[in-house]
């Protein structure tokens, strides 16, 4: 990615910091983590230090289980089982009751989301989502050129970059208004007559792409999203 495009995508963090909700959070999967774990232990075992990540990997796998067997012998002699059996057993429970948690505590912030979505809220999260997808867009755009295709250079580059920076701005901007309605909302409603001339204001602000030039020129950039793609149909079909 060129210099002039890092920062430029509102993130996930930052979309949930702006908001103060729990947007687009994703499920954790346990065994996800584990494959990566494992992904990387099996890099490195292929590596130069293969012996020692070896070696780590035993250790913690035996020191774990030799703790558990004095555990199961001070405290639970009683059960016939042996204690390799209560190992994996115990552990792949252990997992259950874990991805169990993770999903109830997704639910409840999905939840939350949708009990505070506004229509506001709504439009302007897919409004991030074009912004982000015109972002990722000239990324691609940015490869293909890279990779030796100099005719798809982006015309105006930095006109379109600025005006993707207004559009950035106008959307924190709007993301934070909807916040500061949204959370204030019952003291609002109690003091509707007090706040009337402000609220007519501020309930007014909205993104716009044909309200001012920088609105004009994200059209353009849109316009490079379909031109990326048509590029990368034109190079699938000539393998």
């Amino acid at each position: 990615m060129r210099d002039d495009l890092k920062g430029l995508a509102i993130t996930k963090k930052e979309l949930q910091k702006l908001t103060n909700l729990p947007i687009n959070d994703e499920l954790i999967i346990i065994v996800n983590p584990l494959k990566l774990l494992v992904r990387q232990f099996v890099q490195k075992v292929k590596g130069p230090e293969g012996a020692t990540a070896i070696f780590i990997g035993l250790a913690v796998i035996l020191g774990s289980y030799v703790v558990f067997d004095l555990v199961i012998k001070m405290f639970a002699y009683w059960i016939p089982l042996p204690s390799w059996f209560l190992f994996i057993t115990v552990s792949l429970m252990g997992g259950a009751v874990t991805q169990l948690l993770l999903y109830l505590i997704w639910k409840k912030r999905v939840e939350k989301v949708k009990e505070n979505m506004t229509h506001s809220l709504n439009t302007l999260l897919h409004e991030v989502d074009r912004f982000n997808t015109v972002v990722k867009a000239i990324e691609i755009n940015d490869k293909i050129e890279a990779a030796g295709n100099p005719e798809v250079t982006i015309k105006e580059r930095i006109r379109v970059l600025e005006a993707l920076k207004y559009t950035r701005a106008d959307l924190i901007r709007a993301l934070n208004t909807e916040k500061i309605l949204r959370e204030n909302k019952k003291f609002i409603i109690n003091n509707s007559e007090l706040l009337a001339n402000n609220l007519a204001t501020l309930t007014q602000m909205q993104v716009t792409e044909e309200a001012s030039e920088h609105g004009r020129l994200l059209n353009e950039a849109l316009e490079i999203a379909l031109d990326v793609q048509q590029e990368m149909k034109r190079l699938h079909s000539q393998k």
